[in-house]
């Protein structure tokens, strides 16, 4: 990679980002000034708000028959609130008054009237006189046969005032209960102050005043990190590939002689660092802001919230706020590389924009993990993403991170990045993606009378037919399984099966070129099995890794199937977890779903992200990779045979072993023993893993020479 070359690549993206007035307001305006303006706006309404409500002055009815009892407690408590205003110089307690009236004298000195002196005229009364606000609240009270009265507050929560005078109103009545059974206690010539509080509490918080500032700026402060730095790459990540595909200066650029790697690196590297920009500056906006609260409360909120500002050491965060750099530099070259993947997709800022959409709204509901307690960032956790980058600042600012996990969470996102980057790199290569020519048009709203028969379905129907059936599957077919059962599942199949296929028949697609259905050779089977064979061995080693971290998981995701096949026998089972999705998911996802991929990505593209949609569909994070590598056998079986036959058939044996396992465990471990055994020593693996592997590569080149002979001109179909 020529550096020379690259600088000068860098110095022209950053000179069109700094030019575009859409990315300096999300840059820099945004956060040192929008987010003020904000932060400071809603403070003063709420300030204005509690003011109103604080100073207001409420009206109460009292209707009762407790001997004006009620009615000298409100005296006390208007009594104390104007004794408080007179000794601190604050008008506000004494403009915080009840005035209080009997229901007789308010009818006297108001339009009301009352018909008839029955309780449910009184009832309908009294709700019109607090729906028209022309009191608050009104206080009724009953006597029971012993004597006991039951006071009852009537309000309308719906109204500001009606609802805190309520609050009011039942304070008023709890100082009421305390005194009266004090009065009794003493009455009874017994120590009030004994009875009711027979033991003292001392509450000593031993947080250092670090660790207490820590543990609130810790919920917020990593969702405000990881939101200011996607939306800090977001634009600039848009701009600079769907942007210039708009502005038609992409195809200018490819004609330069400058390598593809070259480009890519330079727009990656303009745009993590605008990520990196836009956090430090959000970081620099909240600082203010909290430095700003810090002096309107002075210490005495402060010392409320657990921390003596006097005694802070602000040093205690240096080393938490390096780490953090390193952090907001690991994630911005992570979530970087993830955005300008999704936008390099999008032909315009428009379409990039709803491309965007999901990867925001997944970024903000990873982020919240920050304020959710007791999750802890263990060896798991931090090779999620976003989660791990919240947790580890989280932990960071409660002094309780160690290097190991900071050097998963830091090295995760890394290779992430790098991921990415390989990825954005294969989508620069393919002219296909690049540059759109009607290959992914959605078909649906088209006119059918003006759709072309025949061939096969374009990746818009491809995508729509992932995201429509997913969205489908996850509330019908939930609904399905949770209530029927084993029934369930063979409807939720039905689902998978019959949503594509009448996309294809409406848009007039070939079903048999759309659905591969055609016999392939015996060797295009032998090839098959043994390319299954291979990969299932594989899985069962990727598996067994897995649940070796994730032990819970994997139980409760074999728990739960067995739950669904309780009460069924053998056969039934075997029809539905085994045979049916055999045929309704190959002819949704190595059928429709692949047939729409390979019209526009290249072959392990097509392949690959036919697969990991196959993971997705499973709904099972820990099955995701080894429902891929068996998504990757069928696609390839597929791809290479022209034929889906054979991928239903190992589909089919794939589940079938599966559901022999769950009926007659140790069975297949008897009688097959190289495949199922248990040999849990690292030789033993290594020897398994190599064997698989050579059985998979024997797989492959018998299904490449099944192809190069279908195509009859010696390269791959």
């Amino acid at each position: 990679m020529r550096s020379r070359m690259v600088k000068m690549l860098l110095k022209k993206e950053l000179l069109d980002v700094f030019r575009d007035r859409k990315a300096i307001i999300m840059l820099v305006l945004v956060p040192l000034l929008i987010y003020p303006l904000i932060f400071f706006g809603s403070f003063a309404v709420l300030t204005l708000i509690q003011s109103s409500i604080v100073e207001g002055e409420y009206k109460v009815i009292v209707d009762v028959d407790d001997d004006g009892a009620l009615m000298d407690q409100i005296s006390v408590y208007n009594a104390d609130k104007a004794e408080k205003a007179k000794e601190s110089d604050d008008s506000d307690d004494e403009d915080q008054q009840i005035e209080a009236v009997s229901f007789d004298q308010f009818l006297k000195n108001s339009s009301y009237d009352i018909a008839d002196d029955t309780a449910e005229t009184k009832s309908a009364l009294v709700e019109t006189i607090l729906q028209d606000e022309a009191a608050d609240v009104y206080v009724s009270s009953e006597k029971d046969d012993a004597g006991l009265i039951t006071y009852t507050t009537r309000y309308v929560s719906s109204i500001t005032d009606s609802n805190y005078a309520e609050i009011v109103v039942k304070d008023i009545l709890d100082d009421l209960s305390d005194k009266q059974m004090k009065q009794s206690i003493e009455d009874a010539g017994l120590d009030a102050d004994e009875i009711t509080h027979p033991f003292g509490i001392k509450r000593l918080n031993i947080a250092s005043n670090e660790q207490s500032a820590g543990s609130l700026l810790g919920m917020v402060l990593p969702f405000m990190l990881v939101i200011s730095l996607l939306m800090g790459t977001m634009y600039p990540a848009i701009d600079t590939t769907a942007g210039e595909k708009e502005r038609g200066t992409l195809e200018t650029l490819l004609t330069l002689p400058i390598k593809n790697h070259e480009m890519i690196f330079a727009k990656f590297i303009m745009v993590a660092l605008m990520g990196i920009i836009s956090a430090l500056l959000n970081v620099i906006s909240m600082g203010f802001m909290i430095f700003y609260m810090v002096k309107l409360v002075q210490s005495e909120a402060a010392v409320s919230l657990g921390f003596d500002l006097k005694s802070f050491n602000f040093a205690s965060f240096l080393p938490a706020s390096l780490v953090t750099i390193l952090a907001i530099m690991a994630f911005s070259l992570f979530i970087s590389a993830v955005t300008m993947c999704i936008t390099a997709l999008a032909k315009s800022y428009k379409e990039a924009n709803n491309y965007i959409t999901p990867l925001t709204l997944v970024v903000m509901l990873t982020g919240y993990i920050g304020f959710i307690p007791n999750i802890e960032l263990t060896n798991k956790m931090a090779m999620i993403p976003v989660a791990n980058i919240c947790l580890l600042v989280k932990n960071l600012l409660l002094f309780k991170a160690d290097v190991g996990p900071i050097a998963i969470v830091l090295l995760s996102n890394v290779t992430y990045a790098g991921l990415a980057i390989m990825l954005l790199s294969k989508i620069y290569d393919s002219e296909s993606v690049l540059f759109d020519e009607g290959r992914s048009a959605l078909q649906l709203f088209e006119r059918r009378s003006n759709i072309v028969a025949g061939g096969t379905p374009t990746s818009g129907d491809a995508w729509f037919i992932v995201f429509f059936v997913m969205i489908i599957y996850l509330y019908v077919g939930s609904i399905l399984q949770l209530n029927y059962g084993l029934k369930g599942i063979f409807g939720s199949q039905m689902i998978v099966l019959f949503l594509p296929l009448i996309l294809a028949i409406y848009t007039k697609r070939s079903l048999k070129k759309t659905y591969s259905f055609r016999l392939t050779k015996l060797t295009g089977f032998v090839g098959s099995v043994l390319l299954f064979l291979g990969s299932f061995l594989l899985e069962n080693i990727v598996s067994t890794m897995l649940y070796q971290f994730f032990p819970k998981e994997f139980e409760d995701t074999n728990s739960g199937l067995l739950d669904l096949l309780g009460g069924y026998n053998f056969g039934i089972a075997l029809l539905v977890v085994a045979f049916t999705p055999a045929i309704c998911e190959e002819m949704m996802f190595r059928g429709f779903i692949l047939s729409g991929f390979k019209s526009k990505y290249r072959k392990w593209t097509a392949i690959v992200l036919c697969a990991f949609i196959f993971g997705v569909y499973h709904t099972s994070l820990i099955r995701l990779i080894p429902t891929m590598m068996l998504g990757i056998c069928f696609a390839m079986i597929v791809y290479y045979t022209g034929s889906i036959i054979p991928a239903m058939m190992m589909h089919c044996l794939n589940n079938a072993i599966a559901v022999v396992e769950m009926y007659y465990p140790g069975w297949l471990e008897e009688n097959f023993p190289l495949v199922f055994g248990t040999d849990e020593t690292i030789l033993g693996s290594v020897v398994l893993a190599l064997i698989s592997v050579v059985i998979t590569f024997a797989g492959v080149r018998l299904l490449q020479m099944v192809s190069r002979a279908k195509t009859g001109d010696g390269s791959p179909s």
